[in-house]
């Protein structure tokens, strides 16, 4: 199965047809149950209260680029941040903070928010590959601070609470700012980049854009607040944040009805995508869960070593090798059954197994050759591939650095959730 699997991937046939199609392989070379069993698993794998907030994250986040919010967010921090020194590329990690609180999804915060952190670098005199790094570091922000649509799908998988995933993405969402941020510092201070300054915001400038993105601002903070109260599912959460952005979007006149039309299209295509690579996983890991593979892999790990924090970090390399040559969502459907029983022998805190695996892919999605932000920052930025791949390396150092944090750390991943949760 594996093996059809890798040949399928190779051919570069979609993701979600090379799981259920390997599937069908092993059912109909190695097993007398009947084919039909694929499309029972898959639509029993897809009845989950949960997962209906994918879509409302993905719209919410879709209805903000459209309403202009993202470029209001973008001046904010840029009165902010403007006058220290690596000037902009500061700017776009800011902004990708606080606008990680609107979008679950790396890939909008990339494509939304990037296209108009970019344009501002270039236009500034940033080098464009510079700027596109930056913008692709700063882009996996988005789905670690809430919400987080690969962390609704963890949670399905692993059977956590989403609300505690979600609270245990701010403090490492936090501090991958704070790292990227200190990169950037270092590189300007050193020459290493041509990052020109701005003249520092005068109080009036940064009172004025301050209220014209206090709209966006609230938003991450709404739905904040209501993770911490308990008010709500994360699933109602997203609903509400919907109706809030199209109530501002439409209150300040820059979201249409013929916007809202491509917003609503843009979640169908996105939403539908992530579905069937769910739908299209569940027979592939049920079909791993019956070959008894978790507890042969666990067997084989505990052989090596019993310590958890050696465990942990064996599990980080294979995740990331694995982000060399697979898709994020589909690495995560695959991973969470075969790993969650060396989880639970170890009593690794799920939450914290949580974070620690969807930091790994999203790392995963911004390294070569397959890293969808990859591809996605060049077109913005109109580079090539080598330029893109080789201003990304300084990159790597906070990233992995913050990965470790996040693994050999737990109090930092679960201080928020123990807080409110008792």
């Amino acid at each position: 199965m594996f093996l059809a699997f890798a040949v399928l991937v190779a051919i570069e046939v979609p993701i979600a047809f090379a799981l259920a199609a390997s599937a069908v392989v092993w059912l109909t070379l190695e097993s007398p149950i009947p084919l039909t069993i694929v499309v029972q698993r898959m639509a029993s794998g897809l009845d989950s209260f949960p997962l209906l907030a994918i879509p409302l994250f993905i719209l919410a986040g879709s209805l903000m680029n459209r309403a202009g919010l993202a470029a209001r967010i973008f001046a904010f921090a840029l009165s902010l941040f403007g006058h220290v020194r690596g000037s902009l590329a500061h700017v776009n990690v800011a902004a990708s903070i606080v606008f990680a609180g609107m979008s679950g999804v790396a890939q909008a915060d990339a494509a939304g928010l990037g296209t108009v952190e970019i344009r501002a670098m270039r236009k500034a005199g940033f080098d464009p590959a510079f700027s596109a790094a930056v913008t692709a570091a700063s882009s996996i922000i988005g789905p670690i601070i809430p919400p987080s649509v690969i962390m609704v799908i963890y949670a399905v998988l692993a059977q956590v609470s989403v609300a505690d995933l979600f609270l245990a993405g701010i403090l490492p969402g936090f501090l991958m700012g704070a790292l990227l941020m200190a990169l950037i510092y270092w590189l300007a201070r050193t020459g290493r980049i041509t990052a020109p300054t701005l003249p520092r915001a005068s109080i009036g400038e940064v009172g004025t854009t301050f209220v014209r993105a206090l709209p966006a601002l609230l938003a991450p903070v709404i739905l904040v607040a209501g993770l911490l109260s308990g008010a709500a599912t994360p699933t109602e959460l997203g609903a509400v944040t919907v109706a809030y952005a199209m109530v501002v979007g439409f209150a300040q006149r820059e979201l249409t009805f013929r916007k809202l039309h491509l917003c609503l299209v843009e979640t169908g295509i996105t939403t539908g995508v992530l579905v069937f690579i769910i739908a299209a996983a569940v027979p592939f890991g049920w079909v791993v869960s019956v070959n008894n593979l978790p507890a042969a892999l666990t067997s084989t790990l505990l052989g090596i070593s019993d310590n958890p924090y050696v465990i942990l970090f064996l599990v980080n390399l294979l995740l990331l090798a694995a982000g060399l040559v697979m898709e994020t969502t589909a690495i995560l459907l695959i991973a969470v059954p075969a790993l969650l029983p060396l989880a639970l022998a170890l009593k690794i805190d799920l939450v914290h197994f949580g974070i620690i695996m969807v930091l790994n892919l999203l790392i995963g999605a911004t390294t070569p050759p397959f890293g969808v932000i990859l591809f996605i920052m060049m077109d913005i930025a109109r580079i090539s591939f080598a330029q893109m791949v080789r201003a990304m390396l300084p990159f790597y150092i906070p990233l992995v650095a913050a990965l470790l944090v996040v693994t050999f750390w737990p109090d930092l991943v679960l201080f928020v959730p123990r807080l409110i949760g008792g």
